[in-house]
């Protein structure tokens, strides 16, 4: 029987204070609808907000749906209508969000923006055996990529795409760009994005192996957020040529206008794609009078996502996986992946490998 991961509801849990269970649930195999794929799911993996629902800091939790945005694996069969006929036996990745097709600006209508995953705006959510979305919803994975690679892939790689290519201005051979919090998966694919379009990329962690691990993957330099003016550091590790930087890709908040201000070029950008230190942060005059813009960046569209799938193929770029577990059903090991994720010690993304929780079943067009 086919099987999901969702949340365990425990009455009166409060944000913040509860903790909800993990729990694996049998549910019917999906019959792919009109324009519809049926997917085998063989990879998913978890983003900061599964952590935040477990605790009861997201919204619209769901305790039906399945968990998980992150998606990879095979179309078995194809719904009435589809014209994507060379999708079936293909690996694909899910797109991790519904209600954005194109609009390089926004959702084209907000209210009906969602991320997948146990939420109740969207039932659709990748920690199951199969899944039956529109043929729109899937990208072939490139072929270099692992079943645990493609599933790294989805929400990390469309919101660094957005933060970086679209919004930064800085999507260009030479341009210097600074990434915080190196270590989490956004920033190591938006690390690996910029690589690829030539940029000089700089990082800051808490963690020196963190940023010697970030140079192994091609960062010019880095420094320690803990070292008090760690912002003189990285003005000394700039090239000579171009002793300035682009934009900074941002995911903490806190005081980086203030610590960049000084570094960044008169009309440079900073592009916001999170705030994990607080819900709040300066804005300083000396950046208006420097005409420095800050962009916020949130998740992309399905445009985007297609132009990140094809660029990730072009270049060959292998997502960083930083753990990867066996079977759906694996709830102790699985709770381990939050645990890490909770502590901070993951570098790149963590991973379940779902494992066979479903009868054996040919491809076939229905």
């Amino acid at each position: 029987m086919p099987r999901a991961l969702t949340l365990q509801h425990i009455e009166g849990g409060k944000p913040g204070q509860v903790y909800y269970p993990l729990q694996i649930k049998e549910v019917p195999k999906p019959t792919p609808g009109s324009n519809e794929v049926l997917v085998r799911l063989e990879a998913a993996s978890l983003n900061h907000r599964d952590l935040f629902m477990r605790r009861h800091l997201y919204p619209a939790i769901s305790f039906t749906n399945p968990l998980l945005a992150d998606g990879y694996g095979t179309v078995i069969a194809l719904g009435p209508g589809v014209k994507r006929t060379d999708l079936l036996n293909a690996p694909v990745i899910l797109t991790p969000m519904r209600g954005w097709v194109s609009d390089p600006a926004a959702p084209e209508d907000s209210r009906k923006f969602a991320v997948t995953g146990g939420s109740k705006l969207t039932e659709v959510g990748t920690a199951q055996d199969f899944i039956a979305v529109h043929e729109d919803e899937v990208e072939r994975a490139p072929d270099h990529l692992t079943p645990a690679e493609g599933a790294a892939l989805p929400l990390v790689g469309l919101t660094g795409w957005r933060a970086f290519v679209t919004k930064s201005n800085a999507a260009f051979p030479g341009a210097n760009i600074l990434l915080t919090g190196i270590g989490g998966g956004v920033a190591l694919q938006v690390l690996q994005f910029a690589v690829g379009f030539g940029c000089n990329v700089f990082v800051t962690s808490g963690d020196q192996a963190k940023i010697a691990r970030a140079k192994e993957l091609g960062a010019r330099g880095g420094v320690s957020y803990r070292n008090e003016g760690w912002e003189k550091e990285l003005r000394e590790l700039l090239p000579a040529d171009r002793p300035y930087l682009d934009a900074v890709i941002d995911g903490a908040g806190g005081n980086i206008v203030g610590k960049t201000i000084r570094l960044l070029k008169a009309g440079g950008v900073i592009s916001q794609y999170g705030m994990t230190v607080s819900p709040k942060m300066d804005w300083l005059m000396q950046a208006v009078l420097a005409n420095v813009e800050l962009k916020g960046s949130t998740m992309g569209s399905r445009k985007e996502f297609r132009d990140m799938v094809a660029f990730v193929k072009e270049k060959k770029i292998r997502p960083v996986v930083s753990r990867v577990v066996k079977g759906l059903d694996n709830i102790t090991e699985i709770d381990g992946l939050f645990n890490d994720m909770d502590q901070g010690k993951q570098f790149g993304k963590l991973v379940i490998e779902i494992g066979d929780g479903g009868a054996p079943s040919s491809p076939s067009k229905l």
